[in-house]
């Protein structure tokens, strides 16, 4: 296989849709999860109520949900005997961005709480001591928590664009409507087209190392004063 044959397959117009419908699919499902992990976490992190350990247990729990298992019951939710059979949503985008914004809301809400409840005691008691009311204290913890929420934006994007079990099944992998890059790897490998999966494959590796030194990037940038040797104070008891 030569580059020229692999610069050709990244023009494809199949490509390029395939591309694009990976990316509206798992960017759609991440921020819905993002609008109700993030609030979720915080919850967690600030208020206590009876049966927190074990709501924070299932969501750790929840967090490494089999894909397949997701994909299943919504299958069998939307099929036409289904429960939401009449909404018609089976082999549709709206079905694959459903199935990561369910994979998505645990991962967001997991990695929201650890980064939320390791804020300094000594900094929320400094917002207090200075009259900072109850919304304006998860401000201020929200935006020193700020670079672990991010990350945890960042593992949910990169969990749902590289699923492929739940998304093969609700969606069915069809040509120009739910082919993903992941389903469409599966699709050409299995067909002997093993060009085209691996400039799909190098899609989906190109779009991991960007995301991810974006991450880096900002966690330098948010990083507090590391070239004047300040130390965060640790948590006290």
């Amino acid at each position: 296989m030569s580059p020229f044959s692999l610069f050709i397959d990244f023009l494809n117009e199949e490509i390029i849709s395939i591309t694009l419908l990976s990316f509206q699919v798992s960017l759609s499902a991440v921020l819905l999860g993002s609008i109700i992990g993030i609030p979720l976490g915080t919850l967690l992190a600030l208020k206590d109520f009876r049966g927190k350990e074990l709501v924070i247990t299932l969501t750790n729990t929840f967090m490494g949900l089999p894909p397949v298992v997701v994909g299943l019951v919504l299958y069998l939710l939307l099929s036409r005997s289904g429960l939401l059979g009449p909404l018609q949503l089976l082999y549709t985008p709206w079905a694959m961005i459903l199935a990561q914004f369910i994979m998505s809301i645990p991962i967001i809400t997991g990695l929201s709480y650890s980064a939320i409840v390791a804020v300094p005691q000594k900094l929320i008691d400094h917002a207090i001591s200075l009259g900072a009311d109850r919304r304006q204290l998860v401000w201020i913890v929200i935006n020193e928590s700020k670079v672990g929420i991010l990350a945890a934006i960042v593992a949910a994007f990169g969990g749902a664009i590289s699923e492929v079990g739940a998304i093969m099944l609700v969606g069915g992998n069809i040509r120009y409507l739910t082919r993903a890059l992941t389903t469409a790897i599966v699709l050409y490998t299995s067909t002997g087209e093993f060009d085209t999966a691996i400039s799909l494959g190098i899609i989906l590796l190109s779009t991991s190392f960007v995301v991810n030194l974006v991450l880096t990037k900002l966690q330098s940038k948010y990083k507090p004063n590391s070239k004047k040797g300040f130390k965060p104070p640790r948590l006290s008891d």
